[in-house]
C-alpha cells in the first residue's frame, strides 16, 4: 500500500467497538467468532456507524482473553482464520466501515517465540526484548524490586532456567516487552505496517503508557493499588518511543490512533495527542469512571457534580488542542446504566438514552460498546463460578480458603465493577442463548435477553437502537459538535447536566435529568426566549419551548438555538 495523507477521518467518526468472543458465535462452540462478524455487519451498516475498533483477535494462548498474544501476524483459532479476517475487513469497507485494530505491545504472552528464546540463555539474541533481572537476597530469590502487577502480586516471575526474574506489569504469562531496545521498536513498527498493509485503518494501544521504565527499576512509593506506577506511567522515554513508531509506519497511512492512557492528566493527554507533536490521536481517559470509586476499587455514591466537573475540564482542556475519545462503556467497565444511572430500573430506555446525549453531543470521537445501543445491563453474578475475568480469580484466590465467607459481599462488588459485566454475550434476539450461540457460551448469558435484545427494539420504533440510529444521524457532518465550543450550564447542579455547543452563529443546547424522578428546570435567560428546534428527545414527543420545564425521569433534550 502506497502512502496516504492523513485527513483525520476519525473527527466526523462514531466508532463500534466489538469485543469478539462475546459478539456472535457463528460454528456452535460458545464462542464468538469473526465468521459471526462478518453475519452481523449489516447490523453496524443499519446503525449508521463509520468505523469498528476490534478487541484483540490475534493467536493467544487466551490467559488475559486475547491481552497475551503468542503471534501479532495470525489470528486466533478459535476467532477463525487470516482469511476469514480478510473477509472481514473486505465486508466492513465494501459498508464504508473502517477497522481499527488493538495494539497489544507493552507486553506479549509468554509463549511468544520471543519470549521462548529470550528465556533460554543470558546470551540468547531475544535475551533483551524482555525486561530481567537479577534478583535480590540470598541466591536471588527475592524480587529485583517491590512493583506490583496490574492485576495483584508481584509484579516479577523468578524463571530458574537463567536463575532470573522477568518483569510482567499483568498476568505472569504477560512478560513486559523492553521498548529501550531498538530491536523491539523496529519489530513493533514492521507489525503496524503489515496490518497496515492488509487494510487496517488504524490502532487502539493497549496499556500505551506503560512502554517506557524508568531507569534503573527503582522500588516505588507505598500504594494500595499498585505499587511502582510512578515509574512506569509516561516514562522517560515514551515521546521519543511514540513519535519513531509514528514516523515509520502510522503516519504512513490515512490512521486513527487512540491510546489507552491510564492516569494520564489534561496536560500529558496534549503531549500524546496535539496533532503538531506527530504522536497519537486521541487518548482514553479514565477519569470520569474512576471519580465513582475509592482506590479505583470501592464504589462511592454517584455523585452528577463530580462526572459534570470531569467532562468539562477535559472539553475546555482539550478543545482547539487536542483530541477527545468520548465513552462510557468498553470491555474493561461495567455496563453504563449500572454505573451512570443508579435506580434506572422501570426506565431503563429512558436513561439509556439519555446517557447517550450527555457523553455523545460533546467534542471528540464516540466510541460505543458493543450492546450498548440496546441498553444492556450489568450481570447479577451469584458465585465466583461465574466468573471468567482473570482479576476476579486473583481476587478469589487472595481470599481462599475465606472465599466462601466472603463470597456474597463479594458478589455484591463484583456486580458493580467486574469486567465481565460488559463481556456477557451480545443480545441479539429472545432465542436461546440470545441468538449468541447455538450451544452453551462460554460466559453466561445475562437472563434479561428475552426483554433486552436487538431483534425486539428493531421492531419498536422509539427503542434504544432506533435512538441511537437517529443520534448517530445528528452528529454525521454537524459542525457545531464536531468543532464548536462548549459552555457548561449550572456546573453545581446535582441532578441536571447541562451544557451548550456554539459554532458559527449556531447553538446547541443540551439539557439531561440524571435523577430517576421528576425535577424542576429553568434555563438561562439568554436561552430561555430563543426561537429553538427540538433536535432529538428521549421521550419522544414535542417539547417546543426552552423555559420553565419540569423534566420526567431521565428526561434529556438538545435542542437547536437561533
Amino acid at each position: 500500500m502506497s502512502e496516504q495523507k492523513k485527513t483525520r477521518w476519525y473527527k466526523d467518526a462514531f466508532v463500534y467497538q466489538i469485543y469478539p468472543r462475546s459478539f456472535s458465535d457463528s460454528n456452535g462452540d460458545g464462542i464468538g467468532d469473526i465468521p459471526g462478524i462478518i453475519s452481523k455487519l449489516d447490523h453496524l451498516k443499519d446503525l449508521g456507524v463509520d468505523a469498528v475498533w476490534l478487541s484483540p483477535c490475534y493467536k493467544s494462548p487466551n490467559d488475559d482473553n486475547g491481552y497475551d498474544i503468542s503471534d501479532y501476524r495470525d489470528i486466533m483459532d478459535e476467532f477463525g482464520t487470516l482469511d476469514d479476517w480478510k473477509n472481514m475487513i473486505k465486508g466492513m469497507h465494501d459498508r464504508g466501515i473502517k477497522l481499527i485494530m488493538d495494539l497489544v505491545v507493552n507486553h506479549t504472552s509468554d509463549e511468544h517465540q520471543w519470549f521462548k528464546e529470550s528465556r533460554q540463555s543470558k546470551d540468547n539474541p531475544y535475551r533483551d526484548y524482555y525486561i530481567w533481572r537479577k534478583g535480590k537476597g540470598k541466591n536471588g530469590k527475592k524480587p529485583p524490586n517491590n512493583w506490583t502487577s496490574r492485576f495483584g502480586g508481584s509484579a516479577w516471575e523468578y524463571d530458574a532456567t537463567t536463575e532470573e526474574w522477568y518483569l510482567h506489569l499483568f498476568t505472569k504469562k504477560q512478560p513486559d516487552l523492553n521498548w529501550d531496545n531498538l530491536k523491539v521498536r523496529q519489530e513493533v513498527i514492521d507489525i503496524c505496517n503489515y496490518w497496515f498493509n492488509l487494510g487496517v485503518d488504524g490502532f487502539r494501544c493497549d496499556v500505551i503508557t506503560y512502554i517506557s521504565k524508568a531507569a534503573g527499576l527503582p522500588d516505588g512509593k507505598f500504594n494500595l493499588v499498585v505499587r511502582g506506577d510512578e515509574h512506569f506511567t509516561h516514562g522517560p522515554n515514551i515521546h521519543e518511543y511514540l513519535k519513531q513508531v509514528n514516523r515509520e509506519s502510522w503516519s504512513k497511512y490515512d490512521t486513527m490512533i487512540v491510546g489507552e492512557a491510564a492516569g494520564v492528566t489534561i496536560d500529558q493527554a496534549l503531549l500524546y495527542t496535539a496533532e503538531d507533536r506527530e504522536e497519537m490521536d486521541c487518548a482514553f481517559q479514565f477519569e470520569h469512571y474512576e471519580s465513582n470509586f475509592w482506590m479505583h476499587i470501592l464504589p462511592k455514591k454517584f455523585d452528577l457534580r463530580r462526572i459534570q466537573k470531569v467532562f468539562s475540564r477535559w472539553q475546555f482542556g482539550l478543545m482547539q488542542k487536542g483530541w477527545n475519545a468520548l465513552y462510557l462503556e468498553n470491555h474493561d467497565q461495567p455496563r453504563s446504566l449500572n454505573s451512570y444511572t443508579p435506580g434506572f430500573e422501570g426506565h431503563r430506555e429512558e436513561a439509556a438514552k439519555m446517557l447517550a446525549i450527555a457523553i455523545f453531543m460533546q467534542q471528540g470521537t464516540p466510541f460505543m460498546y458493543q450492546g450498548e445501543e440496546i441498553g444492556m445491563t450489568n450481570y447479577p453474578f451469584r458465585s465466583y463460578d461465574e466468573c471468567k475475568d482473570v482479576v476476579v480469580q486473583n481476587i478469589r484466590k487472595m481470599l481462599n480458603p475465606l472465599d466462601k465467607i466472603f463470597e456474597k459481599t463479594a458478589m455484591k462488588l463484583l456486580s458493580r465493577v467486574s469486567r465481565d459485566n460488559a463481556r456477557t454475550p451480545m443480545q441479539w434476539n429472545a432465542s436461546e442463548n440470545a441468538g449468541f450461540s447455538s450451544s452453551e457460551p462460554w460466559i453466561k448469558v445475562n437472563p434479561n435477553f428475552t426483554e433486552i435484545n436487538v431483534e425486539k427494539d428493531k421492531e419498536n420504533p422509539s427503542s434504544i437502537l432506533n435512538f441511537y440510529k437517529k443520534l448517530i444521524a445528528f452528529r454525521k457532518g454537524n459542525e457545531t459538535i464536531i468543532k464548536g465550543s462548549f459552555k457548561e450550564n449550572d456546573p453545581g447542579n446535582k441532578e441536571i447536566l447541562c451544557y451548550e455547543r456554539w459554532y458559527h452563529g449556531e447553538r446547541l443546547f443540551v439539557v439531561c435529568n440524571f435523577k430517576n424522578t421528576e425535577v424542576n428546570f429553568r434555563a438561562p435567560l439568554d436561552a430561555a426566549y430563543l426561537s429553538c428546534e427540538l433536535a432529538l428527545h428521549n421521550y419522544g414527543y414535542d417539547r417546543p419551548l426552552l423555559q420553565s420545564l419540569v423534566l420526567r425521569p431521565y428526561e434529556a433534550m438538545v435542542y437547536v438555538l437561533k
